[in-house]
């Protein structure tokens, strides 16, 4: 999807409040920022998406956690 169409969906996803969306838009946007080598911006989606798993519980919270540990931006926990 184009970032046009990721931005919308993730304000939408914002506005209903939709954590599991969110977590996999953020997911996909840092996906996308990775492709394009834009290494900040694939850490940046990567914490946002990485934060909200926290908070849901969500299982993909330790794949974030390794990548955002991985390009020396977090530190590793353990799950």
């Amino acid at each position: 999807m184009d970032l046009q169409e990721l931005d919308k969906r993730l304000l939408q996803a914002h506005a209903d409040h939709d954590v599991p969306t969110l977590i996999r838009l953020y997911h996909e946007a840092a996906s996308q920022a990775e492709q394009r080598k834009d290494h900040d911006a694939a850490c940046f989606y990567l914490t946002h998406a990485f934060v909200f798993a926290l908070e849901y519980g969500a299982p993909e919270a330790d794949e974030l956690n390794r990548k955002l540990y991985e390009r020396g931006r977090a530190q590793r926990l353990a799950f």
